[in-house]
């Protein structure tokens, strides 16, 4: 046994690793996994190098190698614990993307067949007008046609729940902001500043752009300032009061 003087039953290392005390009695059958003593009664006892050697074997499992495959790569003269630890959690984040992958792929075909992906166009101008929000949207995907395709293929995508979610926060930020306005709050000062980094990630949403967008947002600031139409929750001066926040923000 090794300079750990921790022994352990078949019992006990059977429950401290998850496996049957039938699993371990084949092993060593096998010779795969051999205790360090035997007794004169017939008890196994493994020490600390058996329960490292063990990890390695369900490692190996559930990694879909065979037994066999397992005693030859263990067995090995040259095999070296940390060298295959660090292999074993490569391949077990290659097999944790794959599972991930097919997870995401899973959820969004259960939404699907709950009906709650099944987007369309239509749903993401709901509370506009039928007429304004087929006007905005020519008007939109005449100036800026890659934009537009592209944040309506985002936002179809996302799922109608999200979607909602999406949408209540950013009305709610937009209120906030219309608020500090209607209140003569100065347009840097802090809490406007919180509510217009907000308002930026949320445009970022409903862009489909993450990352670096600022000089973008900033062209969004003058747009706000310019058409009326995006100033109806406080007027002219909400979109000076935009104008004004926005440039700040993005300095």
């Amino acid at each position: 046994m090794d300079n750990d003087l921790t022994a352990y039953t078949v019992k006990k290392l059977a429950k401290a690793a998850g496996v049957s005390v039938r699993t371990l009695h084949h092993y060593d059958r096998i010779g795969l996994l051999k205790p360090s003593i035997r007794t004169a009664a017939g008890y196994r006892l493994y020490g600390k190098s058996e329960l490292l050697q063990l990890q390695q074997i369900l490692f190996y499992k559930e990694l879909d190698f065979g037994l066999k495959e397992i005693a030859a790569l263990i067995n090995r003269p040259d095999f070296d614990l940390i060298s295959a630890l660090e292999s074993q959690k490569q391949l077990l984040k290659a097999r944790r993307k794959r599972i991930d992958r097919l997870m995401s792929t899973l959820d969004k075909t259960i939404l699907h067949i709950k009906g709650k992906i099944k987007m369309n166009y239509e749903e993401l101008y709901e509370g506009l007008p039928k007429e304004q929000a087929t006007a905005w949207r020519k008007e939109a995907l005449a100036k800026w046609p890659d934009q537009v395709t592209h944040s309506e293929q985002v936002l179809v995508g996302m799922g109608k729940d999200e979607f909602e979610k999406l949408k209540s926060g950013f009305k709610e930020n937009w209120e906030t902001l219309a608020y500090f306005c209607s209140q003569g709050i100065d347009p840097v000062s802090e809490p406007v500043q919180q509510e217009i980094d907000k308002h930026y990630h949320y445009i970022l949403r409903f862009w489909g752009k993450p990352g670096d967008q600022v000089e973008a947002y900033k062209g969004l600031g003058e747009l706000y300032m310019a058409d009326p139409r995006y100033t109806e929750v406080g007027g002219v001066a909400f979109g000076r009061f935009l104008k004004q926040a926005i440039d700040h923000y993005c300095k």
